[in-house]
């Protein structure tokens, strides 16, 4: 009787965008598992079974490894509040509640991660050049978004600034533990309706 044939696995080549985004997910887990010091271009080609030379492609150096990770949390969190945004009603109550929960649960939904990587990048050309222009992207969203209840004169700047800070310092709260994430939410939801009041009031129709 004849020896049954082994079956002969193949591995499925990925396209180079599918590749990326496989090691990005693998970047992730290494970094919510064992902390972003663990994570390097090496340990990275290790546990997505890959050779080294196709990390280094993607990346070029362990910077701009995290670099990427950090721009992928800022899509997620971007794509994550414009579906929202969406389908939101057209109240002042309704946007200011969908920014704020959006920002909130998006940095809840990557834990202590976002901020081990911000961290590891601390000091960054790369990762300074990136935050700014999300910041600027960010603060220009939230400026439109709330224009229709801010009066003539819009929402100040400075204001929107603020509210960025507060965004931060909650979020990073709740992530953390310090607070709940529902009274993170809250917090923001409250800086930001007050803002849009502040902006009222300075509006030239307010007299």
């Amino acid at each position: 009787m004849a020896k049954p044939v082994p079956e002969v696995k193949t591995r499925r080549r990925l396209s180079r965008q599918g590749r990326h985004e496989q090691l990005l997910r693998v970047a992730w887990q290494l970094v919510r598992e064992e902390g972003t010091e663990a994570l390097s271009l090496g340990r990275l080609a290790e546990q997505a079974e890959v050779a080294k030379p196709v990390v280094y492609d993607h990346f070029g150096t362990r910077a701009g490894l995290l670099t990427v990770l950090y721009q992928d949390f800022d899509a997620r969190q971007t794509a994550l509040m414009d579906a929202a945004l969406q389908d939101s009603e057209p109240t002042l109550a309704s946007k200011a509640a969908v920014i704020a929960s959006s920002y909130v649960d998006c940095v809840l939904l990557q834990g202590r991660e976002i901020p081990g990587v911000i961290a590891a990048l601390a000091g960054s050309p790369e990762l300074e050049r990136v935050k700014r222009d999300y910041r600027a992207g960010f603060i220009e969203k939230c400026r439109r978004v709330l224009a229709p209840f801010a009066g003539k004169a819009g929402v100040a700047t400075a204001s929107l600034w603020a509210m960025l800070g507060a965004a931060d310092a909650v979020s990073d709260a709740a992530a953390m533990g310090d607070i709940s994430a529902g009274q993170a939410r809250d917090e923001l939801y409250e800086t930001i309706m007050a803002l849009v009041a502040r902006s009222l009031q300075r509006s030239p129709e307010a007299g």
